[in-house]
């Protein structure tokens, strides 16, 4: 019997690539913020709290990440309890420490020193079966900001509609 060739659980992409398993994404970030910078980083976990997230029950609505003393942490992140874990279960909003070189911890400290920028997670996901955070440097939008790029993607959708013949509403 031949033997597999990749882990089990790891999806292959078509071009051989393993490709990510996202288990949540923060939509509610890419509407509040612009998107300035983006890094991938890992996350130190519980052995309940990779469990529940193998079950897709996280939330990064108001999380955002905070680099003290060197380290670079996570905040506010909802790992929902993993029921069958009984007394061994996580706190589900603890603070978790990501996984970051240190020259590339010491570069995003220098970048969020600069006025209005934070940093704030837009999605996590599995990848070679490790959990990974995508993280952004952002700044935050007016409400005006937030007006125009809605009336900018409704024009482009109109745009779309009447170059394939549709008629506009």
């Amino acid at each position: 019997m031949p033997r597999p060739t990749s882990k089990p659980g790891a999806a292959k992409a078509q071009n051989g690539k393993e490709e990510r398993q996202v288990i949540t994404t923060n939509r509610k970030a890419r509407h509040d913020y612009t998107i300035i910078e983006t890094f991938e980083a890992g996350i130190e976990l519980r052995g309940t709290e990779v469990k529940s997230l193998r079950d897709s029950k996280a939330q990064l609505t108001d999380a955002y990440a905070t680099v003290e003393s060197g380290q670079l942490y996570l905040r506010n992140a909802h790992i929902s309890i993993y029921d069958p874990g009984s007394y061994s279960n996580h706190e589900p909003t603890r603070t978790r420490r990501l996984l970051m070189h240190k020259a590339e911890i010491r570069k995003l400290e220098i970048r969020l020193n600069q006025s209005g920028l934070t940093m704030v997670p837009l999605s996590l996901y599995f990848l070679r079966g490790k959990v990974k955070v995508e993280l952004a440097v952002v700044k935050g939008r007016k409400t005006f900001d937030k007006r125009d790029k809605l009336d900018e993607r409704r024009a482009r959708k109109e745009i779309r509609g009447i170059m394939r013949g549709e008629q506009p509403e």
